[in-house]
């Protein structure tokens, strides 16, 4: 095959970045809750010690029944171990880069820093309760949100009772912080 056609892995972490994952910014630190860093490290530590050497039997297995070209259970497990090792590649390098972050450590604080539970209502009265937490915890289904997100960024150092700037693609809307709260401490 010409080279021309072939990409070329710049070794940088874009490239084993998952689908719908997003990079560093450059110069950012990769903030994490302790929670969120021992649930990548459990994952990782899964594909390391039980699925990429399930994987890697199976294939071997495929491998010595003959014919590659057409033997599903090899073509398969290769892909699938292609698939492993890149997501391996991108836990070790997001760990590698991870800051944890104990929330906890805010106390009473009403100031808005990473880890805070925040509820703020819009003009029209609306609630929302959002968790301030790690690019790699983001669950917009349990309303957590990335550090670096516009609404974390719009919160980050106001204070309960004060109404902050939100840029939206509709226009600037202001927004009323009405409580901000941290996890308990563990004893």
């Amino acid at each position: 095959m010409n080279k021309a056609f072939v990409k070329e892995s710049s070794g940088d972490e874009d490239d084993d970045l998952p689908e719908g994952a997003t990079p560093l910014p450059p110069g950012t630190k990769n903030y994490i809750t302790a929670e969120g860093y021992n649930r990548l490290r459990n994952e990782l530590m899964q594909l390391i010690d039980v699925d990429r050497p399930d994987v890697v039997q199976i294939v071997s297995w495929a491998a010595s029944n003959g014919d590659r070209s057409e033997n599903g259970d090899y073509l398969y497990g290769k892909k699938r171990l292609r698939e492993i090792d890149r997501r391996i590649r991108f836990l070790t390098r997001r760990l590698d880069k991870a800051e944890v972050v104990d929330p906890s450590l805010q106390g009473d604080n009403d100031q808005i820093f990473f880890g805070a539970t925040v509820t703020y209502a819009n003009r029209a009265g609306e609630e929302t309760t959002i968790t301030i937490v790690g690019m790699d915890e983001v669950d917009l289904d349990s309303n957590r949100v990335s550090w670096i997100s516009p609404i974390a960024k719009a919160l980050i150092k106001a204070r309960e009772g004060d109404t902050v700037p939100l840029r939206t693609p509709a226009g600037v809307e202001q927004i009323d912080i009405l409580e901000v709260s941290y996890p308990r401490r563990e004893q």
